[in-house]
């Protein structure tokens, strides 16, 4: 595999993770990515992958011992199922594949598609302050939870970190009245003792 990443620029400020490669796909040097998101169009939105190397998750973790290129030029991705299956410039065989597995794919924020009205990345409502229509803080969305039907907010008070006492306030209109990017805010009908 020759080096994709000889013309790489600095590694951007807003690069989100968005998905990691599995495993190779055929012969011809295709690879299998599990999306982070049920909508993986942050993947199909930039043609220029940045990978960093798998995270040790364990004891048993066996980390790639080949460098990682730390970009791909994406020749085409399509969706597979539940995966993303994706070509790129250099990966021309099956063993060059392989040797990507367990890579972290990045894309820059700024290129995903723009969200249309009343859409939302996870990333973006991460850090969001939380009040309720009286104007009471419940605290700052730390993580969100993808429950099938809808998604869940997790919302932490200032300085909690245990999870047990963690607001969980669904994300959907009959509890969520506003969401403001600009003023880094969203308002819900939920009460401090909820």
């Amino acid at each position: 595999m020759a080096d994709a990443g000889a013309d790489t620029a600095p590694w951007p400020d807003d690069a989100i993770e968005v998905g990691i490669i599995i495993d190779a796909w055929g012969v011809k040097g295709w690879f299998k990515v599990k999306a982070f998101s049920a909508n993986p169009q942050a993947l199909f939105s930039s043609k220029r992958w940045l990978l960093r190397p798998p995270e040790a998750t364990g004891p048993r973790s066996v980390l790639n011992t080949v460098p990682l290129p730390p970009l791909l030029k994406i020749v085409a991705a399509k969706e597979h199922g539940d995966l993303v299956v994706a070509h790129a410039q250099d990966v021309v065989d099956r063993p060059g594949a392989e040797a990507l597995r367990g890579a972290r794919v990045f894309v820059p924020r700024g290129s995903f598609p723009t969200a249309g009205p009343d859409e939302y990345y996870w990333v973006d409502l991460i850090g969001l302050a939380v009040v309720n229509r009286q104007g009471e803080q419940l605290g700052d969305v730390v993580g969100l939870i993808d429950t099938g039907p809808h998604t869940v907010l997790r919302v932490a008070p200032a300085g909690v970190t245990d999870e047990a006492e963690q607001r969980l306030i669904p994300f959907v209109a009959a509890f969520v009245d506003a969401v403001s990017l600009p003023e880094r805010r969203i308002t819900v009908d939920w009460g401090l003792d909820y």
